[in-house]
């Protein structure tokens, strides 16, 4: 409860990230270090394949090992409890997430099209140039319902269960993932362990959010609980991603929206399923309403934890 509470009043200090950087980024270091080594293109398929499980290996046990000892410390301090909660909130993306769909909104209204192509090329992989404004409204609704759960409702859930080894160890994964994890020749083979344990380690904050959102529907004028569970229901399984189509399809449903489809990844057009079956124009008032029924979801997670911490309790 704490570690959330302190990176939705003040995230993570910019001042700070500039003196020392970001516990993802001292990850993402040791991530580089471990392709440059295990995934040079001399090296077999079969030998950069057998790399990435040792490399997959490397990045969640050193993070996990120094947070277990981080943790151990702290707890002996007068105030630890605080301490170990402030580590964790670096490790939760609720404030940053909240400010980039945000910033999108603004752009656009602001600014129009141009504006809200680069605020959004900030929080999503795809081509920006080839959307409309529309398009850019959809890809930070759909970038907020994904990132929801991998930099929020997955962090905490694995907090809650592992502490502080638990996070960091899940937040290693998931940057793994976004660094290596890609279908390309250069890491179909060598990024397959971190792909295949991102997606396993994800599986049930992936369901979690897309409750979430439905249960955040019910308090929120406007939405629909019934046609978010109707949309998860019939397309989160649809979505190219085992796990992303859950929140997505649950948030288009709530919203009357339809998220997803084919985009640009590089140049190339990819298929995907749509999640939902409501408008596809949506506006920055439509961002302002993914931003709304967020906060609502993510409260009712912290009341979920604070009902899990008194039952363990009892």
């Amino acid at each position: 409860m704490l570690a959330l509470g302190i990176d939705a009043a003040m995230g993570y200090p910019a001042p700070l990230y500039r003196t020392i950087g970001h516990p993802v980024t001292w990850i993402g270091a040791l991530i580089g270090a471990l392709d440059a080594t295990l995934n040079r293109p001399d090296l077999s398929e079969t030998a950069r394949r057998a790399g990435g499980i040792v490399a997959a290996v490397v990045i969640v046990a050193v993070p996990a090992v120094i947070a277990s000892g981080v943790q151990t410390l702290a707890m002996r301090l007068p105030f630890g409890i605080i301490a170990v909660a402030v580590l964790a909130s670096t490790l939760i993306a609720s404030r940053s997430l909240y400010d980039h769909a945000g910033d999108v909104a603004l752009a656009l209204r602001s600014g129009g099209l141009t504006p809200g192509r680069v605020a959004v090329s900030r929080i999503v992989g795809r081509d920006v140039s080839v959307l409309d404004e529309a398009g850019v409204a959809r890809a930070a609704i759909e970038s907020l319902a994904e990132n929801a759960s991998d930099g929020i409702v997955a962090p905490v859930l694995w907090f809650a269960l592992l502490g502080l080894p638990g996070i960091a160890a899940y937040k290693a994964i998931n940057t793994a993932d976004s660094m290596i994890g890609h279908r390309t020749q250069k890491y179909d083979a060598f990024g397959w362990a971190a792909a295949r344990l991102d997606d396993f380690i994800n599986l049930p904050a992936s369901r979690l959010t897309g409750l979430l959102f439905t249960l955040a529907a019910c308090v929120q004028p406007g939405a629909s609980p019934l046609a978010a569970l109707k949309a998860m229901m019939r397309d989160a399984q649809r979505h190219r991603s085992p796990n992303a189509g859950w929140p997505e399809s649950a948030m288009a449903g709530a919203l009357d929206l339809k998220l997803a489809g084919p985009r640009y990844y590089g140049g190339a057009l990819v298929e995907d399923a749509f999640m939902g079956d409501g408008r596809r124009e949506a506006t920055s008032a439509d961002i302002d309403r993914a931003l709304r029924l967020s906060v609502r979801a993510w409260l009712i997670l912290a009341a979920l934890i604070a009902f899990a911490a008194v039952i363990a309790r009892s």
